[in-house]
């Protein structure tokens, strides 16, 4: 017969599975909602029970050992089930409530998100967001994720997406800088003109600058005094009167409206990378992510024009 197993294994299992994603027992506490001695604890004596060290511990980090990788995403796999009762739990209830965890690129969140989310809170006081922005591409499933923010279609089998919106890419410059400079009428005049552009940190390559002339779709590095690896860097040297510079509409849009910076070369600009929300299938039911795709496809109808 086999041994049944206690509340108390199995809450060091599901406080196991949290510290060895967080990294941290600090980290696994507050997302558990207890407090660090009780993770600790708790996996103390599941490491008793089965005979192995799960984690290796320093003063300053902290590791899954060999024994603890192999173990983790069985453990994983476990804390997943417990979130989707709860999910489901949720859905029934039926009423957006509860933490609702998204992911996307600094950009994104902060341009396009963030400024959304004080009207998304307002209409479900229930819900409460842990935005997350990172340039790096994370593992939804794994990190917890309940809806991320991307740019381009990625394919993941394990996740549901919807298509947003085109980003429209457009050329931007100061008053100040084109009162001096003057207007560039077609691309091939900005040999003639200061440019800032993007150097992309993934790779290292420089940000090829597409423009759409008649039905073809042209691309050019132009020679940049002035190469930053952050799309708001851009904008900052952009808005001193550093250039010319290309970024997605909606980032430049509140300097726009502020008088800041105007388009450049609009009639050649191009529509491509669409914004994309995933989630995983599991966390489909729940009402705050339901309300949040919602909310999604809401404020992405903004990013179309500059």
């Amino acid at each position: 017969m086999k041994e049944q197993i206690g509340f108390e294994r199995l809450a060091g299992l599901v406080a196991f599975a949290q510290a060895g994603s967080a990294g941290s027992f600090t980290r696994a506490a507050h997302s558990l909602g207890v407090s660090p001695s009780a993770v600790s604890k708790s996996i103390q004596r599941l490491e008793k029970h089965l005979g192995v060290s799960l984690f290796t511990r320093t003063t300053r980090a902290l590791s899954l050992t060999p024994e603890g990788r192999e173990l983790h995403h069985r453990a994983l796999k476990l804390l997943q089930e417990a979130q989707e009762i709860e999910q489901i739990a949720t859905a029934v209830r039926g009423e957006p409530s509860g933490p609702l965890k998204i992911a996307a690129s600094l950009p994104v969140g902060l341009h396009l998100i963030a400024p959304s989310l004080p009207a998304f809170r307002a209409a479900h006081p229930q819900v409460t967001i842990d935005l997350r922005l990172d340039d790096r591409i994370v593992d939804i499933v794994e990190q917890g994720i309940d809806v991320a923010v991307r740019i381009g279609d990625l394919a993941d089998s394990r996740l549901s997406s919807l298509r947003l919106a085109p980003l429209q890419l457009c050329a931007f410059a100061s008053p100040a800088y084109l009162a001096v400079r003057g207007l560039p009428r077609h691309p091939d005049e900005l040999e003639a003109h200061e440019t800032v552009n993007l150097r992309y940190k993934s790779s290292g390559q420089a940000f090829r600058w597409p423009f759409r002339l008649g039905e073809r779709e042209v691309e050019m590095i132009p020679s940049s005094a002035v190469v930053v690896d952050a799309s708001e860097a851009v904008l900052a040297c952009l808005v001193a009167g550093g250039g010319i510079g290309i970024c997605a509409a909606f980032i430049a849009a509140p300097y726009v409206r502020r008088g800041e910076l105007v388009p450049v070369l609009a009639e050649y600009s191009v529509h491509r990378h669409a914004l994309t929300a995933l989630w995983p299938e599991s966390r489909g039911i729940n009402p705050a992510v339901r309300a949040f795709l919602e909310h999604l496809r809401t404020i992405s109808r903004h990013v179309r024009t500059a």
